[in-house]
């Protein structure tokens, strides 16, 4: 079916402007001026179906590439069919979901596996990460350099690295192994930046204080601001070395904010993540919503959540990932040391980022960039993340104008929680096309089927 999305105003990181779109076979047929009339373009393509926008705005549907939905081994929380319906529901038309499952996403095998399982039950577009170990280098290679399996480099986003503690055996800790990684040039290294050794010592000082109650509260002094400096500092030193395309994920320091911002000036190729947990929540929130919030990393100060909302202003953060990480409400009602890690909130990453545009005056078209268009060129996904004529029509349209409060019976999370539940946030996502299905009409999912399709990198 054709549409035409009259009279809305579409954003892109470059402009906002009036405009209506056509779509038509999956893909932007047309974007053309406002002054055109309806009955002109009704004329020139009978039998589209109009949507009329006036007030609203167009996205390029949100390119989230870091995710957890938890498949395979998990699915009791979480599963590609139900997060990817949450993730449309919030705007976001693709996902690329990290490797630390069970078994973790670290051979050629394991990749095309999760590739088959995603086909046909997406409702977003998916793609995959490959995540690097102590012990599978040579696969790697292998598949960036000839292929493995059926698998080439044009079937993932990039490689994960671990330099904390992480799911199953992923944690890198051999400098050799690292150095390696941090040598390859044709894929993005993604890494997760917390020092191991310093956490643990953190977590035997909270021990010895609390016993086995250590209050919530205390998790961003466990998982501490030292942790993540020390960690990132040494990816990044290694990446300056090596001119390695980095990519440093959820920020949430202005520490290591600063050390992005010098190793820009010597032009190592960085980029950087925050997600909108950190641009959104501070330490103060520990105490009315303790494990809910508990995240790795840690949230951090407000000072830290503030320098967040600045560099998202300025530039210097360059895509957001919501690190959606479910776990049931039981896992997490558990004491500190056994309560996991991660949250929910993918469905809410679109309206808190407009939220926080409109409390410290960012322009709509940083969010666009941020939402969609960045992670689209880093990762060379093909013909997504821009409003552009040819490209696929992945759109999500917002009424700027509305507000609300978040829902527990909104939720299209399998966990069925959010800790963003009561807050009250501005832009109500009404319609979502991905691949020019209407998956999202007033507000609510309505298509049954999925329309996801393989992302293509490169």
């Amino acid at each position: 079916m054709g549409y035409i999305l009259y009279g809305g105003k579409a954003i892109t990181g470059e402009e906002s402007k009036d405009a209506s779109i056509v779509i038509n076979d999956g893909r932007i047929m047309k974007i053309l001026s406002s002054g055109i009339p309806l009955e002109k373009l009704v004329s020139e393509y009978p039998g589209y179906e109009v949507l009329r926008l006036e007030g609203k705005s167009v996205f390029a549907g949100g390119i989230d590439a870091h995710v957890h939905f938890r498949e395979p081994g998990m699915t009791h929380k979480a599963d590609i069919g139900s997060e990817s319906a949450a993730a449309v529901a919030g705007g976001v038309t693709s996902f690329i979901d990290m490797p630390n499952t069970v078994p973790a996403t670290t051979s050629a095998r394991r990749l095309k596996e999760k590739l088959e399982s995603a086909s046909g039950r997406s409702f977003a577009n998916y793609g995959f990460h490959l995540g690097a170990a102590n012990d599978n280098l040579q696969e790697i290679m292998e598949i960036l350099e000839k292929g493995k399996d059926g698998i080439t480099a044009h079937d993932f986003g990039g490689i994960k690295v671990f330099m904390g503690s992480s799911t199953g055996n992923m944690l890198v800790d051999d400098d050799s192994v690292l150095d390696s990684l941090f040598g390859i040039r044709d894929k993005e290294v993604l890494v997760h930046c917390e020092d191991e050794k310093i956490i643990r010592e953190n977590i035997r000082t909270a021990e010895s204080r609390f016993g086995d109650d250590i209050p919530f509260s205390a998790h961003c002094d466990i998982r501490s601001r030292e942790a993540c400096i020390k960690s990132s500092a040494k990816a990044l030193e290694t990446a300056v070395r090596h001119g390695t395309r980095l990519h440093l994920l959820h920020i949430s320091t202005i520490e290591e904010l600063e050390m992005v911002r010098e190793a820009r000036e010597k032009d190592c190729p960085v980029t950087a993540e925050t997600s909108a947990n950190y641009l959104w929540f501070s330490d103060k929130d520990y105490g009315r919503l303790g494990s809910r919030i508990k995240c790795n990393p840690s949230i951090k100060t407000e000072n830290d959540r503030q320098a967040l909302r600045k560099a998202l202003k300025d530039g210097l953060i360059d895509t957001i990932g919501s690190d959606h990480a479910p776990h049931l409400l039981q896992e997490k009602e558990r004491k500190y040391l056994t309560a996991p890690s991660g949250m929910p909130s993918i469905q809410q990453s679109l309206p808190v980022l407009l939220t926080v545009a409109a409390q410290e005056g960012i322009p709509l078209t940083r969010i666009a960039s941020v939402f969609s268009e960045n992670a689209a060129a880093l990762f060379g996904i093909r013909d997504r993340g821009f409003l552009k004529e040819g490209y696929c029509a992945d759109l999500a349209v917002v009424d700027m104008n509305a507000e609300g409060s978040v829902r527990r019976e909104d939720l299209m999370y399998k966990c069925g929680w959010s800790p963003y539940e009561g807050e009250v946030l501005k832009g109500r996502i009404t319609d979502v096309f991905v691949n020019g299905v209407r998956l999202v009409r007033d507000g609510r999912v309505c298509s049954g089927k999925p329309a996801g399709e393989k992302l293509v990198f490169g």
